[in-house]
């Protein structure tokens, strides 16, 4: 018997196999998110453009203000947007955060420490800018107190966001600080996908009083699909796949013509009706790797060639709803995003304290479906069958527990969370 492949050797030889797709596109800032950059964000200005303040207050010169009590005559008022001119010694500038600090002065004291004296018309921006009144200041500021430096943030020339980058609202705003309204990113993945069984049946085709005897509806084909838009995949959804070598051959051949990436759940055993492998033989070729995960341990991946050059990647999972998830979210999603040019695709994990006990090891490198609870510890589904697709919309991630191993309550564990795996 071929020994199993281990899980990460399965992805390494997956992402050697994922060349990132040549084509790019140019999309406007405001529709980029979840898009991956194709090309680095270089900023041709520094951020804050210049000496700003952080608060709304008044601009001093420190050697004004030795001691707290001091009074002083408001010269100037500085809004965002406008710029002053230079500070006259003995004298304050009212300003308002992100104004720009006047010349000469060298720390903000924010308003909460000043008192405007009786009269003083600071707040006036008509005809008396000769007489906008005294200030109490009842702090003593330190130099550079409440002033954000020019390019602080960002300086002129640095790459801001680097290709590969997988923009999130944080980095869309990044690239618009710096006055970029199109980014060039990678072209979405176009993927087919279609499930194969005579047993599977569409929710709304018929109801379950309806039901035939062996049938199941189809939910594979709802979770495969919600991730891969998620990923920014085009799906393009070619249904149920009769359980025939003829018609499994005629799909694979179809979506071969357009699409990067088949995607298959069900029929990668070597069953007498499992027609996938044989018909991905047919047309190009396949490797069918057993793979040392619990769930998930059948997984199929090939290529098919495309007529006028290039191949089709193919992939076939398991047809258990949890196997399938799993898979997805181990081995085809990293393989998704090295397509569009990300670079780190691995999930993020942290230890967490197991509040269950797993007493038998495996062979298999298992993923138990976990959530936290209120103490700060995990809890385990009570069914880890990987037909209960229950567990993952209960849980809240999986424990990644190493082949061999038992689990006492009480032991620090591998948590891997379902916002890591699904985003």
């Amino acid at each position: 018997m071929k020994p199993l492949k281990p899980l990460d050797e399965a992805l390494a030889d997956l992402l050697a196999k994922a060349a990132v797709l040549p084509d790019t596109e140019t999309v406007v800032t405001f529709d980029a998110d979840g898009r991956v950059l194709a090309q680095d964000c270089v900023s041709a200005l520094q951020v804050p453009p210049n000496d700003n303040s952080s608060m709304d207050g008044y601009a001093v010169r420190c050697a004004d203000v030795t001691a707290a009590g001091v009074a002083l005559p408001v010269s100037q008022r500085i809004a965002a947007g406008s710029a002053g001119g230079p500070l006259l010694p003995g004298t304050v500038a009212r300003i308002f955060t992100g104004a720009p600090v006047p010349e000469g002065a060298d720390a903000i004291l924010m308003q909460e420490d000043c008192e405007a004296l009786p009269g003083a018309a600071v707040e006036a921006d008509g005809g008396g800018q000769s007489d906008l009144g005294r200030v109490r200041l009842n702090a003593v500021p330190r130099p550079g107190q409440w002033v954000r430096r020019a390019g602080e943030d960002i300086t002129r020339g640095a790459v801001v966001l680097q290709a590969g980058t997988r923009l999130t609202p944080a980095e869309l705003g990044l690239a618009a600080s710096i006055g970029l309204h199109q980014l060039q990113v990678a072209r979405r993945p176009r993927v087919a996908l279609f499930s194969t069984g005579d047993e599977l049946v569409m929710p709304g085709d018929v109801p379950p009083e309806q039901m035939r005897p062996g049938a199941i509806y189809n939910s594979n084909r709802f979770f495969l699909r919600a991730m891969l838009l998620r990923l920014g995949c085009e799906v393009t959804d070619f249904g149920i796949v009769p359980d025939r070598r003829d018609a499994t051959v005629e799909a694979l051949r179809t979506a071969s013509t357009l699409h990067d990436l088949i995607l298959t759940s069900g029929g990668v055993s070597v069953g007498e009706e499992d027609h996938i492998k044989p018909a991905v033989e047919t047309l190009g070729t396949l490797d069918l790797w057993q793979i040392a995960m619990k769930p998930g341990k059948p997984f199929a991946y090939g290529h098919i060639p495309r007529n006028g050059g290039g191949a089709t990647h193919f992939m076939g999972l398991p047809g258990n709803p949890v196997s399938s998830f799993l898979t997805f979210a181990l081995l085809v999603r990293p393989f998704v995003l090295r397509l569009q040019g990300v670079r780190d695709v691995a999930p993020q994990s942290i230890a967490a304290r197991a509040d269950f006990t797993w007493p038998k090891a495996d062979k298999r490198r298992e993923f138990l479906r976990v959530r936290h609870n209120a103490a700060g510890g995990l809890d385990l589904f009570h069914n880890q069958s990987s037909g209960v697709l229950t567990s993952a919309a209960w849980g809240d991630g999986v424990v990644d527990n190493p082949a061999g191993q038992t689990i006492a309550a009480g032991d620090a564990v591998r948590f891997i969370a379902f916002s890591e795996l699904l985003s």
